[in-house]
Parts: C-alpha cells; sequence; structure tokens
C-alpha cells in the first residue's frame, strides 16, 4: 500500500513539474497578453529589456521543470549516471538564466515592494542553492549535492506551487491583488520548508562524507 503510495505521489510530482515545464509555449502561441501579462502596464510590456528577461525567466525556467524532477530519480543515477550529469549540466544552464531574469522582473513584480522582495528572494535563494550543489558535487560532497538540489528544485517548483495557491487564495479573498501579494512569498518559503523535513527523513544522521 505504502508502495501504490509513493508512486501515485511520484507520478503527481512528475505530471506537475512537466505541464508547469511545457507551461510557457502558451505565451508564443496565442497572439496578445496572457496569464500575467495581463496586470503589466503597457508601458512595461513595451519595454525591450523586461521583455527579454521575462521570457528568458519563463523559458528557461520552464526547462528547469520540465527535467529536474528526473534528477530525484535513484533508477537514472544508477542506470545511467552520464545522462544525470548532462540533465544536471542543462539545469544549472536553465537556473542561471532563469534565476538572474526572474531577479530582474521581480523588480516590476505586480503588488509592489512586498512581492518584488519575495520574489528577488526567490531568484537569489534559487541561484545559491544551485550553486552551492554543484559546488558540493565538484568536491565530491555527495550528501551535500543532494541535500542543496533539494533546496533548488523546493524553488524551482514554486512554479506550481504558484499556480495552485492563487486560483485557490483569489477564490477565497475575491481579490487577485490581494492573492497575489500573499503568494509572492507563500510559492516558495514554504516548499524550502518541506525541502528540509525531506532531507530530514532522507539523511536523519550524519555520515562521513562520499566521493
Amino acid at each position: 500500500m505504502k508502495t501504490l503510495a509513493r508512486r501515485s505521489i511520484w507520478v503527481l510530482f512528475a505530471f506537475m513539474c512537466i505541464g508547469i515545464g511545457l507551461y510557457p509555449i502558451i505565451y508564443f502561441l496565442i497572439d496578445g497578453n496572457f496569464g500575467l501579462l495581463l496586470n503589466k502596464t503597457p508601458e512595461l510590456l513595451a519595454d525591450q529589456i523586461w521583455n527579454i528577461a521575462f521570457y528568458g525567466h519563463i523559458t528557461l525556467g520552464g526547462l528547469a521543470s520540465l527535467i529536474g524532477w528526473m534528477q530525484f530519480s535513484s533508477k537514472l543515477r544508477r542506470r545511467n549516471i552520464k545522462l544525470h550529469r548532462n540533465i544536471g549540466k542543462i539545469y544549472i544552464f536553465a537556473v542561471l538564466i532563469s534565476g538572474t531574469c526572474g531577479a530582474y522582473i521581480a523588480q516590476f513584480a505586480t503588488g509592489g515592494i512586498s512581492n518584488s522582495i519575495g520574489f528577488t528572494l526567490s531568484g537569489l535563494v534559487w541561484l545559491s542553492t544551485t550553486a552551492l550543489a554543484y559546488n558540493a558535487i565538484v568536491k565530491g560532497k555527495i550528501r551535500e549535492h543532494q541535500n542543496f538540489m533539494i533546496y533548488s528544485y523546493a524553488v524551482c517548483f514554486s512554479a506550481v506551487t504558484l499556480r495552485i495557491w492563487l486560483p485557490a487564495l483569489t477564490a477565497i479573498l475575491g481579490e487577485f491583488r490581494l492573492a497575489y501579494l500573499i503568494v509572492g512569498w507563500l510559492s516558495w518559503v514554504p516548499n524550502l520548508v518541506v525541502a528540509y523535513f525531506i532531507i530530514k527523513k532522507i539523511h536523519p544522521k550524519p555520515y562521513p562524507q562520499q566521493i
């Protein structure tokens, strides 16, 4: 029964990651403003630098979501470590671009200073945990690498949790702007808390680093 539950959770997790990973394609298929763009001013939408950053963020962020979940498959690591490493390199590149772009567009976030701070910190945490994960694996510190990657993807997964919380809070509060103000923090901070407990469950006791 536990095995079935774990498999179901894993399938649901993969489905959500893939779905959000492919979601940015809609922005290129629909003619006109869509989604979060509907809340932006005409002046901002006409800004070329902002547009480059926005599409860089959603495109590479989508790629990170699309492939990142596979890195947690122990079967993949055992059967094809080279593929695991190559996916990891693509993920790091995607985070570098998406996280940097995300930190920039956060300065223009809907909701004002609170969301600007929230989304900026989200981008910085994403970048830093990914960099720490890379640094750890280069030094052969596998456990540290795994831990930081869990934190990194927890922030990446905020693209999923944002789209779960936002419609729910909008329906409850009856106001999109207030809901979005809350989601600026709710979409990623609880993810890190969950990641912390996942790490504690996987690695309950310290042990020597593996190389």
